[in-house]
């Protein structure tokens, strides 16, 4: 493919990607079930979780399949048919969309199932991994949004560690930068995503 063509292609794929990930199945699906806007409540992001407290664990787990589709599909397509080089920011730009969704007032998600699809169509063994580190931190730290953006900042680095060094660890990388700028931005807030979040009562 001819460098500039190559160009178009990843800013075509990118587009794409952005615009895939703008859809919002926690919108929808709230708003058809409930009536509501997802954001009005909870957590006041458009996630599974925010979904699942406001319509019920069914539609939670739809919009958990869509959430990861939108960043596996883009990401998916751009490794077959875009340039190698561009993948990885196709998966972040995937990603970009459902945290700041052009269709959404620029108000989405936090980004976890879109940047898990998105590893997952370049390697199963990486998004695993990824999941592992994530599980073991909410674990130990109890705390959804902290463990989630240590989880993007610390999983390229594993990656590198346990020899996978190819276009993952890049995917990993760009996800991680955008996964942890959404995450630092809701840093000090009383967050209850997850219920290891709940603050201990006082005795």
């Amino acid at each position: 493919m001819a460098p500039t063509l190559s160009v178009f292609s990843a800013l075509g794929f990118g587009l794409i990607a952005y615009l895939f990930g703008s859809l919002t199945p926690s919108i929808w699906v709230t708003r058809l079930i409930r009536g509501v806007d997802v954001r009005d409540s909870g957590s006041g992001h458009a996630t599974t979780t925010n979904t699942i407290r406001q319509a019920g664990f069914g539609p939670g787990v739809v919009v958990f399949i869509l959430d990861i589709a939108k960043g596996f599909i883009p990401t998916y397509l751009a490794l077959s048919f875009a340039p190698v080089w561009s993948v990885p920011f196709v998966a972040g730009l995937a990603i970009m969309g459902h945290c700041w969704p052009v269709f959404a007032g620029f108000r989405g998600g936090m980004g976890l199932a879109t940047a898990a699809g998105g590893l997952l169509a370049v390697n199963p063994i990486g998004a695993l991994l990824g999941l592992g580190i994530l599980v073991t931190l909410l674990l130990v730290i109890h705390h959804g949004a902290r463990a989630s953006v240590f989880t993007a900042i610390l999983l390229a680095p594993f990656l590198w560690l346990v020899g996978l060094k190819d276009l993952i660890f890049w995917v990993a990388l760009v996800e991680g930068v955008v996964i942890g700028l959404r995450f630092l931005i809701d840093w000090n807030r009383k967050y209850r995503e997850l219920w290891l979040d709940r603050e201990k009562t006082a005795t």
